[in-house]
């Protein structure tokens, strides 16, 4: 059972990760390669203190890893394994989908 609260504490960090529609694009965007936060800012279209911030919580979760380069530093996943498990899961997600509308699972609180 000690093995079960590890796992449990990574799937609630990803899924803080996931819970933002910005980290979900900024992780989307890292899926494809590294950028710059300045450049990711730009193409996002948030202000670079939001996605200052919100790099910050993606780091502490674990996800993302920043590099120097020079006198910039870039982001990239913390692990290649990442993106594939984003591609899985909108797979999943896509998979499983249901007549049952997101309004319809709202109420029952589950969207």
């Amino acid at each position: 059972m000690l093995t079960v609260a590890p796992d449990i504490e990574v799937l609630a960090r990803f899924g803080r990760a996931l819970a933002d529609p910005i980290r979900c694009r900024i992780l989307l965007a890292l899926r494809e390669a590294p950028v710059y936060p300045a450049d990711l800012a730009d193409a996002l279209g948030v202000s670079r203190t939001r996605l200052s911030n919100h790099l910050a919580c993606l780091r502490d979760c674990g996800l993302v890893v920043t590099v120097p380069d020079g006198r910039r530093t870039r982001y990239e996943l913390a692990d290649a394994r990442l993106g594939h498990a984003l591609d899985d899961l909108r797979a999943a997600v896509l998979a499983v989908e249901t007549d049952r509308t997101c309004a319809e699972a709202d109420e029952q609180g589950c969207c």
